[in-house]
């Protein structure tokens, strides 16, 4: 029922463009497999073999940190709605920090120069495998709509300690003690 392909065509860039929600998996060589949903529009697809996600702050920053210590990442979608599919994309994750060139080139081009509140980096994959599985077994959920939890948050934090110092406590580090990459030299330009 698994078919592989080497890269991604138009009829399941269609699907990734209808999906709500995504899943992603990171592992360094040692410590705890992570495994994370992410909603809201940030995904995009740059290329055959190639996408990125605007990364939103956390409570962690897992994802961060295999990145830098194996850099292996899997996401999957899967239909919870209309036809039943998965698609998991294989490959390896390169994050782009916040304020960098890289970073605010992808934001201009692929989010029309709009940085969620909250954002703390860009990640991005370059996968060599594509697989689709059948996804019978996937339950159908009716979409209801992205929650506001995380803006709501993100704004308390901004007009309290801020963004900034929560990201230096909470996100510097994996859950297994790998940094994460994250350094925010600067202040925060919301509070400039």
């Amino acid at each position: 029922m698994a078919t592989r392909y080497k890269a991604l065509n138009e009829r399941l860039i269609d699907f990734i463009d209808g999906q709500k929600i995504f899943f992603v998996a990171s592992a360094a060589a040692t410590g705890h497999v992570n495994l994370s949903p992410k909603g809201m529009d940030v995904f995009r697809v740059l290329g055959p073999n190639r996408v990125c996600y605007l990364d939103l702050t956390g409570s962690g920053n897992e994802t961060a940190a295999h990145s830098l210590a194996d850099g292996r990442l899997t996401v999957m979608f899967c239909a919870f709605e209309g036809p039943p599919l998965i698609l998991r994309l294989y490959g390896r994750s390169t994050v782009l920090a916040r304020g960098t060139a890289a970073y605010d080139e992808l934001l201009a081009n692929r989010y029309s120069g709009h940085e969620l509140l909250g954002s703390r980096q860009i990640v991005v994959l370059d996968f060599d495998l594509v697989q689709t599985s059948c996804g019978y077994g996937v339950p159908l959920f009716d979409y209801a709509g992205d929650r506001d939890t995380l803006t709501r948050w993100a704004e308390a934090k901004e007009r309290k300690e801020g963004l900034v110092e929560y990201r230096r406590q909470k996100n510097t580090v994996s859950i297994d003690g790998f940094p994460t990459g994250l350094v925010e030299k600067d202040a925060d330009p919301a509070e400039a």
